[in-house]
């Protein structure tokens, strides 16, 4: 079943912005996240696949140069657990609107990408199409959906709910809230320019990774940040913060001046929020990637703030003694918190 009307003229509205082809040139290539599927474009082989996997197959139609294209790749599968879902439930297949790799479609017929895509009626890019183990549409984006959307989707589909009920219906049932869209800003942060090669000598470095479209980030700011013991081990560090995306110059620890979206791939940042910690000398000790809690987030600052990782570089362990440490202590200790 296609996408009910009022999202799909959401996605018609947000989706406005596409990209321009310049004299038949695609002028800008947006990499996709290494775990889209290498497809032959054999579309009933690749369900056929799928299938025996447990999964479903996701074409994404794109063009280069596509605004919103980059934004579906950055914000939407920039999140860990939307990739993280996606990747689970389904196999993703990129198909350019104007490329000539030859498709089999699910009659035979063999075409080029951009006949395929206007067979299809494509005329926005990007265009997600939902297939089940069948080769039938599913569900139809046509256009960006901002992560809070895109993810209800994902959801309907991979849980096979359209045996049970209309996409529109689920949408309303979940009421999806989105992410506040913005960078928030903490009293303890360096001040731009960042130069973090010139610190002051002593302190460790904290360089909290984020985006804009990251509910983890809202969260981040709003339960645990403002924490006084969080506060408090912060103080024992420098705290710099970037936005992975921004193109703002940032002075690196080793003196090379870099925009911060391109410091943030050469470390291999995938996922926000992402800290990463550097000693004195402006050497890498320690990362933490996944979404943490205020009790471990709080550990890995005073395993970075006292050094431990010299003398104990398993930091589970690190973690296991001084949890038992607090205990003894007789402090209550709640690892969710």
């Amino acid at each position: 079943m296609f996408v009910a009307v009022l999202l799909l003229l959401t996605s018609l509205a947000l989706s406005a912005a596409e990209g321009v082809l310049e004299g038949g040139v695609n002028p800008g290539y947006h990499e996709p996240p290494g775990w889209f599927k290498t497809s032959f474009l054999d579309l009933s082989e690749d369900v056929a696949e799928a299938a025996a996997e447990g999964k479903r197959v996701l074409l994404y139609f794109y063009q280069d140069g596509c605004p919103y294209c980059a934004r579906l790749l950055q914000d939407n599968f920039g999140n860990r657990r939307i990739a993280d879902k996606t990747r689970r439930h389904f196999d993703v297949i990129a198909i350019n609107i104007w490329g000539d790799r030859e498709v089999t479609d699910f009659q035979g017929r063999v075409r080029s990408e951009k006949s395929f895509a206007a067979g299809l009626g494509v005329q926005y890019t990007p265009t997600l199409l939902f297939l089940d183990e069948s080769g039938r549409p599913v569900a139809r984006l046509d256009g960006y959906y901002p992560p809070h959307q895109f993810e209800v989707v994902l959801d309907y589909v991979a849980g096979r709910h359209e045996k049970r009920q209309r996409l529109a219906d689920y949408y309303r049932s979940r009421n999806p809230s989105p992410a506040s869209g913005k960078l928030h800003d903490e009293p303890f942060f360096l001040s731009a320019p960042l130069k973090l090669d010139q610190r002051p000598p002593g302190k460790p470095l904290a360089v909290l990774f984020e985006q804009r479209q990251c509910p983890e980030c809202d969260e981040l700011h709003r339960t645990i940040l403002p924490r006084r013991e969080i506060v408090l081990a912060l103080s024992n560090l420098d705290v710099a913060r970037l936005d992975i995306w921004s193109d703002e110059p940032v002075r690196t620890p080793d003196g090379r001046t870099l925009p911060a979206r391109e410091w943030a791939s050469e470390l291999g940042i995938r996922y926000v929020p992402a800290w990463v910690f550097f000693d004195g000398t402006g050497k890498e000790v320690f990362r933490a990637e996944a979404w943490i809690k205020a009790f471990h987030l709080h550990g890995i600052l005073d395993y970075v703030a006292t050094g431990a990782w010299r003398w104990q570089p398993n930091f589970q362990r690190f973690l296991q003694h001084r949890t038992h440490l607090l205990r003894a202590k007789g402090l209550k200790v709640d690892l969710m918190e």
